[in-house]
């Protein structure tokens, strides 16, 4: 491990591909509902990041989910990405910030 792999920012397009092949992921937008509406990724549900706590367990009650985060930049998705880890989900992927991706966007 290299000095500065802490810094790497995640491979948005590259992990979206694999929430595109992952059967029964969730895509989660943890950006303020003003972001959202600006632009988000297609297939993508909206919870900032400081509702998640009330909001995730009827969103994804399966410990199992499989979920995949973003934000704008990557910060607030870390955040939501820890909580989760912290509420027991397992197999949750960090995506980064939207800032990063060149797909289409939905409005």
């Amino acid at each position: 491990m290299g000095l500065f792999d802490g810094f790497r920012r995640p491979d948005f397009d590259g992990e979206l591909a694999r929430y595109r092949e992952t059967p029964g992921a969730v895509l989660l937008d943890v950006r303020a509902p003003q972001e959202y509406a600006g632009g988000h990724v297609p297939g993508s549900q909206n919870v900032p990041l400081n509702q998640l706590p009330g909001q995730i367990g009827a969103l994804m009650p399966d410990l199992g989910t499989p979920v995949f985060v973003y934000c704008l930049s990557g910060a607030r998705s870390g955040r939501a990405a820890a909580f989760l880890r912290r509420m027991g989900y397992g197999q949750v992927t960090d995506l980064g910030g939207i800032a990063h991706y060149s797909g289409p966007v939905e409005k």
